[in-house]
């Protein structure tokens, strides 16, 4: 009989550490790192899930914004936080999938330094066009842009993000030629656009889709491989003249390699339920993003390809930040 005791105790004692600490997560507020300023879409959706997590696991979960070297500063500090469920990040395909191949010298691991927790949505981008550009669909603008090579001006919102990449991308499937254009943020990419300054922009769908709508701006695509659920009027662009093209931003929660398996398995139910919800489901439709919700393995395999997407075409564009 004693022996049995001591043998309980033994086992006891022996219990894997995160089954442990899973019982007993959260027992004090847990941080969610928001590597952008307050108001972008990352933080929007970083702090939608906060109101998840806090929800669902009865813990405040903390916004801490740290903006910085297109988001490189706060995921640095992401991954050198402790790897047990009190220190999480909301991230994009920048910092985890762009990044990694922009920058010359990156303060992390993507992939090494992170446990993928939850692919929380997913957003295409719109590619539209003057009014006065003579192309109706994306086979008439590839025709166009052939018998013009260069003489098309591409604007994006930056060098490196998910708008100049969208475009470098069609110009390697298409075969055409754009001159790119970068501006610091939207609103004067938008003023020059509709002026016709420039004629073309792959742009966020929040922003680009209401100029669209009132015939500001002429729509000839999607970027996404589907149409989008909360747009299903724009065709997209592969079914329009460039098969395979695919070209979409998503949003994810990752924590610090080495988090505890159970731990991130009740961190992926939580969010996937909350972001299940009606009401959720409408504020992310208004935002123009798609709910995906996934187990943290394909997570990481969209990721993983993204990573080696989002790699050829920043080698064959040759962009490069410092």
């Amino acid at each position: 009989m004693v022996r049995l005791t001591l043998l309980l105790a033994v086992g006891g004692i022996l219990a894997p550490a995160g089954a442990i600490a899973a019982d007993a997560y959260p027992v004090r507020p847990i941080r969610m790192i928001v590597a952008f300023s307050p108001g972008g879409g990352t933080d929007i959706i970083g702090r939608i899930a906060a109101q998840g997590l806090f929800a669902k696991l009865g813990q405040q979960v903390v916004v801490d914004n740290r903006p910085g070297a297109g988001g490189n500063i706060g995921t640095a500090i992401a991954a050198r936080s402790a790897p047990d469920g009190y220190t999480l990040i909301t991230a994009g395909t920048g910092s985890h999938a762009i990044n990694p191949s922009l920058y010359a010298n990156i303060p992390y691991d993507a992939v090494k330094d992170f446990t993928a927790v939850c692919l929380v949505a997913s957003s295409a981008y719109l590619m539209v066009v003057h009014p006065a550009v003579p192309a109706k669909n994306v086979a008439e603008f590839i025709d166009l842009a052939r018998a013009r090579p260069g003489q098309l001006n591409m604007a994006s919102s930056g060098n490196g993000g998910m708008p100049h990449l969208a475009g470098e991308l069609f110009k390697l499937l298409a075969k055409v030629q754009m001159t790119h254009i970068p501006y610091k943020g939207t609103g004067a990419v938008f003023a020059d656009l509709i002026a016709g300054q420039v004629q073309v922009l792959f742009g966020d769908i929040v922003a680009t889709s209401p100029h669209a709508k009132s015939g500001r701006l002429r729509a000839l695509g999607i970027t996404s491989a589907k149409r989008s659920a909360s747009l299903p009027e724009f065709a997209t662009i592969a079914e329009s003249g460039v098969p395979g093209y695919d070209a979409v931003g998503w949003f994810g929660v990752f924590a610090p390699a080495g988090t505890p398996r159970p731990i991130v398995m009740r961190l992926n139910a939580a969010i996937i339920e909350h972001f299940n919800q009606p009401e959720v489901k409408t504020r992310m439709s208004e935002l123009g993003a798609d709910i995906v919700g996934s187990t943290p393995e394909a997570f990481a395999a969209v990721q993983r390809a993204d990573l080696e997407r989002w790699a050829r075409v920043v080698k064959a564009a040759a962009i490069r930040m410092e």
